[in-house]
């Protein structure tokens, strides 16, 4: 495949993007894709016919000095809401590289995907999930929110940050007094969205305490 050729997300042109093999061609790919949900959604349902691409994804995703890294992350929250099992090959690599991003573009979307990745495992359903994440890789996500949450970062990544760790909560017993402790001490501080979902998680706090 020529990589001077700009790839787009047409009909028409599927066949070519199908071909995408390599890291570079997927770096040439990625250039393509933008905030739009139509261009990540795109290039998500190739990641989903072709899931060996996570692992070169993810390569791209943790390159952290190229901010077309944040691009990989958004295709890969837009795959993994669809089915988180493609990442469970490469779960290591998504974790233990969690500390390292530094873009918020990139911050954002991983802070999602570790929100479904607890939802899913405290879900009463059985899954996957719940036999591939361990106690190191939970303490690692736990880690990784709690900076995220007392972090210069957005709302959103916040938000989804105090999703994780109220479930978090439910397997590690020092969780939610921290939790509690973060946002009633950052609550006067925090913007109107932030205190609307700090109000919704001490609220969900309560209750969960209330049921034990």
């Amino acid at each position: 495949m020529n990589l001077g050729i700009i790839i787009n997300f047409e009909a028409k042109d599927r066949k070519t993007i199908k071909n995408i093999l390599t890291v570079k061609e997927l770096y040439a790919s990625l250039d393509y894709v933008d905030h739009s949900r139509e261009k990540r959604l795109k290039m998500a349902q190739l990641l989903s016919s072709k899931p060996h691409l996570i692992e070169p994804l993810l390569e791209i995703a943790f390159d952290t000095i190229n901010p077309v890294s944040s691009k990989a992350f958004w295709v890969l929250e837009f795959t993994t809401k669809n089915n988180l099992n493609y990442l469970f090959p490469y779960i290591d690599t998504f974790i233990d590289n969690l500390g390292k991003l530094k873009f918020e573009s990139s911050i954002r979307p991983a802070a999602k995907i570790c929100e479904l990745l607890m939802i899913c495992y405290f879900s009463k359903k059985q899954h996957d999930c719940q036999f591939i994440l361990d106690e190191r890789r939970l303490e690692k996500v736990t880690t990784a929110c709690f900076d995220w949450l007392i972090g210069e970062h957005k709302v959103a990544t916040k938000a989804y940050s105090m999703t994780s760790l109220m479930h978090l909560g439910k397997k590690f017993s020092w969780v939610h007094p921290e939790l509690v402790l973060i946002l009633e001490q950052n609550y006067a501080s925090g913007s109107a969205a932030y205190k609307a979902r700090a109000r919704h998680t001490l609220e969900q706090l309560r209750k969960l305490n209330a049921a034990r």
